[in-house]
């Protein structure tokens, strides 16, 4: 039978890779790429959808057993000091007269939230006040608390600094959120570097990056949808606080995307190598799934057997990180390995393996590859090698 072209017109192809299971799924993705398309994105964004209304919070006692020794003390001052607080705001007001400090402190018992306030310690012309608050330390009252307390207007010569669980934890917030856009184009652009230096194509680093948001994406929405609003949580042993520790999202999202990225370079790694030896697009494609099928199948599955061991951990935000992580796993490994990626890949043609004039020499002479070109052979360059170019246009 005739070859496949390269821009993904469909034939017989020899080659080792041209039949197996994972060939054959990849021929039925490419053939109706549009509806694989489509159906994945629509599953992939309602297991996404909870990550948008997600709530930031610290964590409290309540990431503890039910059972743990400081979880039962908690629970017991809550319950038998009501309007007390286990953790109150501290207040330290320095350089100013006592007068002066119980007229701030009668303005800070005025906030919105506040129970009580109470000097706990002096030293020299340092007054230390506890502030208390209905609700957990990690709760929308204590935040407020917080602000509005730094909104006062020090005492005339002094200084005031807000402190405690409350402040800290928000300050945490604030700290992350500045910087994670910073890590998330620090992340975006080195993979885009790296991947187009072992790719040479400017389209498939995008693609990558993109792919790589969806399956996180997946895996943040279903932590929200279980962790924050509760479900599955007398089967798997936990206690919903109500919002999601924003460290553990961020953390995931290094380690995640890393994965991912590994899993996108490992399987396009092969396909290049089937381009350059064909100018065939669908072949390629098909081939370099079947030759990586099994391996990245049974990375993934060593993967989840060692993150499963968080997940049955005792302490909820390990839980949460464990179950994430499995979530992103059998995502990428599954529906984006297997399905978007031929779709798009099928999509996209010859365009897959573009990249403009200046870029392509950068590709010519700083890419990465298996071993470095014959420099007594112009043709084997892999992005060299026009007449493949030319047969695929």
């Amino acid at each position: 039978g005739g070859a496949v072209d390269g821009s993904g017109g469909f034939g017989s192809s020899g080659g080792s890779g041209s039949s197996g299971g994972w060939a054959r799924l990849a021929r039925s993705v490419m053939r109706r790429p549009v509806l694989y398309l489509v159906g994945v994105f629509a599953v992939l964004a309602l297991l996404a959808a909870p990550f948008f209304r997600m709530e930031a919070g610290g964590f409290d006692e309540r990431v503890l057993p039910d059972d743990a020794p400081p979880r039962l003390v908690a629970e017991r001052i809550a319950s038998e000091f009501p309007g007390g607080s286990i953790a109150p705001i501290e207040v330290l007001v320095s350089g100013s007269a006592a007068a002066d400090v119980q007229r701030f402190a009668d303005e800070v018992a005025r906030v919105a939230g506040v129970t009580g306030v109470q000097p706990t310690a002096d030293h020299g012309d340092s007054t230390l006040l506890s502030v208390t608050y209905p609700g957990e330390p990690t709760g929308p009252v204590a935040e407020s608390v917080v602000r509005l307390i730094r909104d006062i207007p020090a005492p005339a010569g002094a200084e005031v600094l807000v402190g405690g669980r409350p402040a800290a934890d928000l300050d945490m917030l604030d700290s992350l959120t500045s910087r994670l856009p910073w890590m998330a184009l620090i992340m975006a652009s080195a993979t885009l570097v790296l991947l187009f230096l072992a790719f040479g194509s400017v389209l498939l680093p995008i693609k990558a990056v993109l792919m790589n948001l969806v399956s996180i994406g997946a895996s943040f929405g279903v932590v929200v949808w279980i962790f924050q609003d509760g479900h599955f949580a007398e089967w798997l042993g936990f206690t919903s606080t109500g919002f999601i520790e924003p460290s553990n999202p961020i953390l995931m999202l290094a380690v995640l995307f890393g994965l991912a990225t590994d899993y996108e370079v490992f399987l396009l790694s092969r396909i290049r190598e089937e381009w350059d030896a064909t100018g065939d697009n669908t072949a390629s494609v098909s081939a370099g799934l079947q030759h990586t099928g099994r391996i990245i199948t049974a990375a993934a599955l060593l993967l989840i057997v060692v993150v499963a061991g968080f997940a049955t951990g005792g302490v909820v935000f390990v839980k949460l990180i464990g179950i994430g992580m499995i979530v992103a796993i059998v995502v990428d490994a599954t529906l984006v390995r297997a399905l978007l990626v031929p779709a798009t890949m099928r999509l996209l043609g010859r365009w897959n393996w573009w990249a403009p004039g200046p870029l392509a020499k950068v590709y010519q002479r700083y890419g990465i590859r298996e071993s470095g070109p014959d420099s007594d052979d112009p043709g084997a360059d892999p992005a060299g090698r026009e007449s493949v170019e030319a047969a695929a246009q």
